[in-house]
């Protein structure tokens, strides 16, 4: 009778460990890092509404010394919609230290590269790089394997030669589509 009890609340309760909580807090300090993209190059106006979907990580904390360690938590849109959080980690091994804090934006190019960062079967490897946006400097979308990637520091000094991966976890919103940006395109199916 325990032992039923027991199996009966674990899959009572497993669905909320499978989905996200939508939380209007993230969803804004990720609407806050999308405007900071558009006011350093007018550019992003366009690269958001011709990608399929997007992760954007309003901060990402990195520190390190020999051996470097980054951390952070976003929101992913499809089409415009917020439809789940990110989770983003990283280490790296090498000559580096100090630390910074960053804004980062993966930028997928169709459905299907969203559907792959969504199963969770995504990864950067070693040799990935993100392009860092500097103001008014010329800045092309360049998709690799259906991914672009960029980041703008906020604050902080990193020294850095290393080599490392990011590791990426993806998890739906409950009642997924139930937000709209302001920023939407559905241009791209």
């Amino acid at each position: 009778m325990k032992t039923r009890l027991i199996i009966c609340l674990f899959f009572a309760i497993t669905p909320f460990f499978l989905t996200a909580q939508y939380n209007p807090k993230a969803l804004e300090k990720a609407e806050e890092a999308v405007t900071a993209f558009k006011t350093k190059n007018a550019k992003f106006e366009t690269y958001f509404g011709e990608a399929y979907g997007y992760a954007v990580f309003p901060s990402i904390g990195k520190g390190a010394s020999g051996i470097g360690v980054a951390r952070g938590s976003g929101i992913v849109f499809e089409q415009g919609n917020a439809i789940g959080k990110a989770k983003l980690n990283q280490v790296t091994v090498g000559l580096q230290f100090g630390g910074q804090a960053y804004r980062q934006i993966i930028f997928f190019e169709t459905a299907a590269d969203l559907q792959r960062f969504k199963t969770n079967k995504f990864e950067f490897a070693a040799g990935a790089s993100a392009i860092a946006v500097k103001t008014g400097a010329a800045t092309n979308l360049a998709y690799h394997d259906g991914v672009a990637v960029f980041t703008i520091t906020k604050a902080g000094l990193m020294y850095e030669a290393a080599l490392g991966g990011q590791k990426l976890k993806f998890k739906p919103f409950k009642g997924v589509n139930q937000t709209k940006t302001t920023e939407a395109s559905s241009k791209k199916k």
